[in-house]
């Protein structure tokens, strides 16, 4: 993705405290419940939220090296003791680092890929809104994303859906939504979930 965002700059603070607040209201015995994210649980999603919090976080501070070289493919991640204090703590420092006007400049990297920080900002947004709705799904909570932050999602989804001829999405195959959907739904399908995804129990 090599598309400039039209949001030049991004306060990701509401967004994280969102997530921060999800997270408090996880169960521990729905830590192993499934996500709509295929092949992970509720508590490898935590784990993947932790880990890409510090990768976005290094990529703003342009600290490169083995957290921001590694794919988020190469293991499935998981949560130890501690996890909510370590994630919120991550998440902060998160928001933080792209307080910082450079974070928005130059070209950074995150998941061993090269990137304007302008695209590294929105990438990270994305992730925030839409794993912050993949995690309420997953554990029955009500979900309102930061309205800025969707917007930057939706944004950067609709750009690479249509560089990729709307066949696949940066998650999946795009779901069909009603054009008069919610932001959020449509965010949502474009990032190749079903917005109707429900917890079976």
């Amino acid at each position: 993705m090599t598309q400039e965002p039209t949001t030049a700059t991004l306060d990701l603070g509401p967004q994280t405290r969102i997530l921060s607040r999800l997270a408090d209201g996880v169960r521990d015995d729905r830590l192993a419940d499934p996500t709509p994210c295929p092949d992970l649980a509720v508590r490898n999603l935590l784990g993947h939220l932790t880990g890409l919090a510090v990768a976005f976080r290094d990529a703003a501070r342009k600290d490169l090296g083995p957290t921001t070289d590694t794919s988020p493919d190469a293991s499935v991640p998981d949560v130890g003791p501690g996890w909510r204090e370590e994630l919120a703590k991550v998440l902060g420092e998160l928001a933080d680092a792209w307080r910082e006007p450079g974070a928005w400049t130059g070209t950074t990297r995150a998941g061993g890929i090269d990137l304007p920080g302008a695209v590294a900002g929105a990438v990270v947004a994305d992730e925030l809104v839409i794993h912050g709705w993949d995690l309420a799904r997953a554990t029955g909570q009500e979900y309102a994303p930061d309205p800025a932050a969707l917007q930057a999602a939706y944004g950067l989804l609709a750009a690479a859906a249509e560089e990729s001829d709307r066949d696949a999405g940066m998650f999946g195959t795009v779901v069909p939504v009603p054009a008069d959907a919610p932001l959020l739904e449509r965010a949502v399908g474009l990032s190749g979930r079903d917005p109707g995804w429900t917890r079976t129990n």
